[in-house]
């Protein structure tokens, strides 16, 4: 478990930082505002979340069998899919109905920390 997500963080580490360049430099003169803000937003949970799941990684090295802290790790995977990735096709198409996808990404990614919260607690209580 800890080799997949720490593979897994690091691509998608990768993936963040592929896309707040593309952002920063390819899309500076081609999105409003609006837009970029929204692009902006998404690169940046995409890194918060990329981290979280290298923590899960990291963790899993020594505590492998953990099945909250699967449960936290899929749920970083899953809410940077959901709500990053709902919030880039908004920004690049101006899909308004993605905006309405967003939160179950958000919710994922709240789940994900209770569940890396609850490993904390059992772990090291």
């Amino acid at each position: 478990m800890a080799k997949l997500f720490i593979t897994l963080a690091s691509l998608s580490g990768m993936l963040a930082v592929v896309f707040g360049a593309f952002g920063a430099h390819g899309l500076r003169n081609r999105l409003d505002e609006y837009q970029m803000g929204v692009f902006e937003t998404a690169v940046q949970y995409h890194f918060y979340h990329a981290l979280a799941l290298l923590a899960v990684g990291v963790i899993a090295l020594n505590h492998p069998q953990t099945m909250l802290l699967k449960s936290a790790g899929w749920l970083f995977l899953i809410g940077t899919v959901v709500f990053s990735g709902s919030l880039y096709l908004l920004a690049l198409t101006g899909v308004k109905w993605l905006g309405a996808v967003t939160p179950l990404g958000g919710l994922a990614f709240i789940a994900g920390w209770a569940c890396l919260a609850a490993v904390g607690w059992k772990l090291l209580g």
